[in-house]
């Protein structure tokens, strides 16, 4: 794994908070979301061949983990990766006074976990850059005790009870991360501050590394996640191209609003895997297009199955999109049959993470390329049509690679990644349970 982290600063800005009886507050905010190699003397290339290597290792984390809870795996074999390449993350102020650190941004994980001093694990002080959170120099600082709904709702790998404090064991794929539910104020914001209290995990990182962060800020449908903790009804979020290196926003409350940015959007629902409490926001799809042409994609294959496993997530963290293996199969014929370009095999060499590349003309970037559109197809007849760079990638000149990959059909599950997402405004409506985008031009908002 290349050293170079992946992640977005997140500086929260335009913040406004209001008291409502019925739900105490309700937070209202926007981030401008720095781009995760802004200022990196990394060349485009390298940073799509990291992005593409970091977002395999998350797709397989991910299905390790499904794959352990409904008890298809005893232990999960993925590669090790540092967090930080598969994810975004904000800067914020963590205690009273603030001590400001970065946690990587996931909407598939619900723990809000940063390192510190308090961990019997001094090793870690080496698995990232910034100084490890000090509990002993904040005044709001508090353990959980173990009869605290975040410590018996919650859900870990392994938990105890320990003189009345939470102890608690996640893994992340081979990575592992241990410690102790605690209380403490965070702080968003630059120019205006907003200091929230949120339970959180104050620990230990044991495996694998985070490099430019020091922890995780859960953003998923899960009990301990930030949106849960503080009842947010929707955030959305609009990412600028990849390539581009540009800010990108982030919106929460009454923010996240496509009506606001004259755009046409659809939806459909955010559904429940009726199996188990999961950390991720499975959606609809059930079915693909390439271009006008309908693909041979049987819906089942993208549904949540009855023991649980498949379905299709929405992921902040993975770049590159994974569909259930009949469904590749069909996306990759149909590609195939349409780009009249040499076969070059991506997986044969090791800096390459992608199931089928393309070589290009001599002295002809990808964008000469013409490609009919990859439409997914969602329950309730919406759409989201993804051009020619919402599902190829250039990694170096001369290399034209389809940014989709294949997830195990016995209980993968497919992942629409960052690249699909790219000037697309998604919206989470939480409270409603709904999932709506738009395309946008996210630089614009």
């Amino acid at each position: 794994m290349a050293p170079h982290s992946m992640h977005i600063v997140l500086p929260v800005l335009c913040l406004t908070v209001a008291v409502t009886a019925a739900h105490g507050l309700l937070i209202d905010f926007r981030a401008d979301l720095n781009h995760p190699y802004a200022g990196s003397s990394l060349s485009t290339d390298d940073v799509i061949i990291h992005a593409a290597r970091a977002s395999r290792a998350r797709a397989a984390r991910i299905n390790a983990r499904l794959a352990r809870v409904l008890g298809n795996l005893s232990a999960a074999d993925v590669p090790v990766a540092p967090l930080s390449d598969q994810g975004h993350s904000l800067t914020l102020g963590i205690g009273t006074p603030p001590q400001p650190r970065t946690l990587i941004v996931d909407t598939g994980s619900d723990l809000i976990w940063t390192q510190c001093r308090l961990s019997r694990r001094t090793r870690t002080a080496s698995r990232q850059r910034e100084p490890l959170y000090e509990p002993r120099r904040s005044s709001s600082f508090a353990f959980l005790p173990c009869s605290d709904h975040l410590c018996q709702e919650g859900r870990f790998f392994d938990k105890n009870c320990t003189k009345n404090r939470c102890m608690y064991d996640e893994l992340y794929g081979s990575a592992e991360a241990d410690g102790v539910l605690a209380s403490e104020t965070f702080t968003f914001g630059v120019d205006s501050k907003l200091s929230l209290p949120l339970g959180f995990g104050c620990g230990a990182l044991s495996a694998g590394s985070l490099v430019d962060a020091s922890g995780l800020m859960g953003l998923s449908p899960g009990i301990m996640s930030l949106v849960s903790q503080l009842s947010v009804p929707r955030f959305s979020y609009c990412l600028t191209p990849f390539a581009e290196r540009k800010t990108s926003p982030l919106l929460f409350g009454a923010m996240a609003d496509l009506r606001k940015y004259k755009t046409t959007a659809q939806t459909t629902s955010i559904v429940r895997n009726p199996a188990m409490e999961t950390a991720y926001y499975y959606v609809p799809l059930v079915g693909l297009s390439l271009g006008t042409k309908r693909l041979d994609v049987p819906a089942t294959s993208l549904g949540i199955k009855p023991d649980g496993s498949g379905g299709t997530i929405v992921d902040s963290g993975s770049t590159m999109a994974y569909l259930a293996e009949k469904a590749f199969r069909a996306v990759k014929k149909a590609v195939l049959q349409t780009v009249r370009l040499p076969v070059v095999n991506g997986t044969d060499d090791e800096d390459y993470d992608y199931e089928l590349c393309f070589a290009l003309p001599s002295g002809v970037a990808m964008g000469a390329v013409k490609t009919p559109p990859l439409v997914l197809h969602f329950d309730g007849g919406a759409a989201m049509v993804l051009p020619r760079d919402n599902y190829f990638q250039e990694p170096r000149a001369g290399l034209m690679c389809l940014a989709v990959g294949s997830s195990p059909d016995d209980f993968g599950v497919s992942i629409i990644g960052n690249v699909q997402q790219q000037n697309m405004h998604v919206l989470f409506d939480v409270r409603n349970q709904k999932f709506s985008f738009a395309p946008t031009k996210c630089d614009e908002i």
